[in-house]
């Protein structure tokens, strides 16, 4: 079954039949299904010859499955049953929906939380086999993940060797140290962009040690690939000029709504590869992931086998292969380069020189109130909590501003609150509620017409990063750091991962401030009081 593309509202049917009309008289079509790196102008033509590969993976990933299926194998005999995944950005966010849709577990370290790290590291350790998966080789995040595995391992007497799989680009750093301590490696497509990486090596080696049907995902990449050089029925072109079109309307809020299917989670993999694919040169494409749409004239809803303005429906491998061929579709529509990403550097450079300084420089709060601090500048004069929310969603530009929470904490805390035995659901929900720090997006959306995204750090500096700094200047951003409890060394550096996650935030924070983009900082000095704090005084505004 291929993707199908339903346009649920005549003016954006019609933008796009529009769009499309323009996109096939220029041989768009023809043109990207055969790689053509000239697509989006001279200036991205270099960056675009090497990241075309995500074109032919349906055919060309079959090769790694022989290689793949090896591994398993020995997995199996070894009865490694806990899959864990350390990779940020596109080496995670695609295994995650993979796995969820085949109700198959998988862990996915994507954070610098200790407590969160600490959990996986205690769960089944001597059942446990580690995917270490970097483009690069140098990602930050990913690096401690395997220095804390490595470690961990040999406490245990366990041989690292035994237990950890690396993917990783061919001739990175992480692919000579891999061969010199005796990890199996599996090379990726180097001209495949992480986020762009869904149906490569990065996203098919976890997913399959843990359990994913992988073939079947690629066959049902490669039903719908030959309908993406055609001029009609063509759904990654419907779908990439109505993004585009409706964009350039005014429609930039791409609000994802995920129905009732087979699929599981795949908005979140949306959000990175639209946000950062489109957010740079002020333009851009904002995804909004886990919100109700409003009647804010500048949304756009994209149903992803649900109703919407536009309804995507189809399996989990072709609509893969679609969104990825949509947003390069709709980077020539809005003209700008879907595959580089120019502002994603500057918050880790921040954080490089912040840990290079030695003490971090948090500076002292406007504010406190109660077991949360404040910092934002201008706020010395607020009275409490509730006030600064209040401001912060009064500098919301109206014309196309949003809000964006973006909290460095435990993203998996709030299931970790106490509930009394035998509890019903909804008294269960109520207190997964009360301790979630994400709750707060829908207590402060509902006081605005703007929209409320929400990103756990530092998750989100490889997705919706991008667009908070590259895209349009018309966002206000809200932190949430907390203090760590119990942190945990990384082996053969000189900081704790607690350092290091605070490091992220403050390099974040910046990078935004050093445009302008006005930016709070919530400091929760007791994680638990303070997350209850923030929704009370959200609750009062």
């Amino acid at each position: 079954m291929a993707v199908s593309v339903t346009f649920n509202e005549d003016r954006l049917a019609e933008q796009a039949a529009e769009a499309v009309r323009s996109l096939v008289a220029d041989g768009v079509h023809e043109r990207l299904s055969a790689g053509d790196a000239t697509l989006w102008g001279e200036e991205a033509r270099a960056e675009a010859a090497v990241r075309l590969g995500w074109l032919t993976l349906p055919l060309t990933s079959r090769e790694l499955l022989p290689e793949i299926g090896i591994l398993v194998e020995r997995a199996r005999a070894q009865g490694l049953d806990h899959v864990v995944l350390a990779g940020m950005g596109g080496s995670s966010l695609a295994p995650e929906v993979i796995c969820a849709s085949a109700d198959v577990p998988l862990t996915v370290l994507d954070t610098t939380d200790p407590a969160q790290v600490g959990r996986a590291l205690a769960d089944r350790l001597e059942r446990t086999v580690v995917v270490v998966a970097s483009k690069s080789g140098g990602t930050v995040e990913t690096d401690s993940h395997r220095r804390i595995y490595e470690q961990a391992f040999r406490d245990a007497g366990i041989d690292p060797a035994e237990r950890i799989v690396v993917v990783t680009d061919p001739g990175s750093p992480l692919e000579q140290s891999a061969i010199e301590a005796g990890y199996p490696v599996i090379l990726a497509d180097p001209n495949v962009g992480g986020r762009y990486s869904a149906l490569s090596a990065f996203g098919l080696v976890p997913s399959a040690l843990a359990g994913a049907d992988v073939l079947k995902l690629l066959d049902d990449a490669a039903a719908v690939q030959p309908l993406l050089a055609q001029a009609e029925g063509n759904p990654g072109l419907e779908l990439g000029a109505a993004l585009g079109a409706a964009a350039l309307a005014g429609r930039d809020k791409l609000v994802l709504e995920d129905g009732l299917s087979e699929i599981n989670g795949l908005p979140d993999w949306i959000e990175q590869l639209v946000a950062e694919s489109t957010g740079k040169s002020g333009k851009g494409i904002l995804p909004i992931v886990g919100a109700d749409p409003t009647d804010a004239d500048d949304e756009l809803v994209a149903g992803i086998d649900s109703d919407g303005s536009v309804t995507v429906a189809g399996p989990l491998g072709a609509q893969f292969l679609v969104w990825e061929y949509a947003t390069a579709v709709a980077g020539r529509v809005l003209g700008i380069d879907p595959f580089d990403q120019p502002n994603v550097t500057e918050s880790k450079e921040n954080t490089n020189r912040l840990l290079a300084a030695g003490e971090l420089p948090a500076g002292a709060p406007a504010l406190v109130d109660g077991p949360v601090e404040v910092y934002g500048e201008g706020l010395e004069d607020a009275k409490d909590l509730s006030e600064v929310f209040t401001r912060l969603l009064r500098d919301i530009p109206d014309d196309g501003g949003y809000l964006a929470i973006m909290a460095y904490l435990d993203r998996e805390a709030a299931f970790d609150a106490p509930v009394a035995e035998g509890a019903s659901f909804e008294a269960m929900t109520d207190a997964w509620s009360a301790a979630d720090p994400a709750t707060l997006r829908g207590l402060l959306a509902v006081r605005t017409d703007r929209p409320v995204t929400f990103g756990w750090g530092p998750r989100f500096l490889h997705s919706t990063g991008q667009y908070h700094k590259g895209g349009p200047q018309n966002g206000v951003f809200l932190q949430i750091t907390g203090a760590v409890e119990a942190d945990l060394d990384v082996p053969g550096k000189p900081y704790t991962l607690g350092r290091l996650q605070l490091a992220q935030a403050l390099g974040d924070q910046g990078a935004l401030t050093g445009r302008a983009r006005p930016t709070v900082r919530l400091h929760l000095t007791d994680r638990a009081a303070g997350v209850a704090r923030l929704l009370a005084a959200a609750r009062e505004v």
